[in-house]
């Protein structure tokens, strides 16, 4: 089954973020990243705006769509959000370089073309 509308504006939501996270990081070296304290707030935001987004993702297409770490990517908000004071330099440049690609590549072939205002 088709995205709905409204799934479909979550998951356009996940992709635009993960593709910020690869331009902010493109270039970058993870020496970059620890040291750059805006680049990690930037990417920071964009894992949460991407869990966020999952979270409002139907539990329909979620359940369709297993495939899809939806636990995973909600948890890692709210350790964002929550337990800010336990974040991880290396685990948030392994989600922004392996997992946030992954999970765009996963999300494209699922979602409409974006609506013009968006290109």
């Amino acid at each position: 089954m088709p995205a709905s509308p409204r799934d479909a504006a979550y998951l356009w939501d996940i992709v635009a973020a993960g593709r910020e996270i690869e331009g902010f990081l493109r270039g970058k070296k993870y020496s970059d990243f620890q040291s750059t304290k805006l680049l990690r707030l930037g990417i920071e935001r964009e894992i949460e705006i991407i869990g966020e987004a999952a979270r409002r993702v139907s539990a329909e297409f979620q359940a369709e769509h297993p495939e899809i770490p939806w636990a995973q990517i909600v948890g890692q908000r709210n350790v964002i959000a929550h337990e800010y004071g336990d974040l991880k330099v290396e685990r948030l440049w392994s989600v922004a370089t392996e997992y946030v690609p992954k999970l765009v590549t996963l999300l494209e072939p699922l979602i409409p073309p974006p609506p013009e205002e968006v290109r």
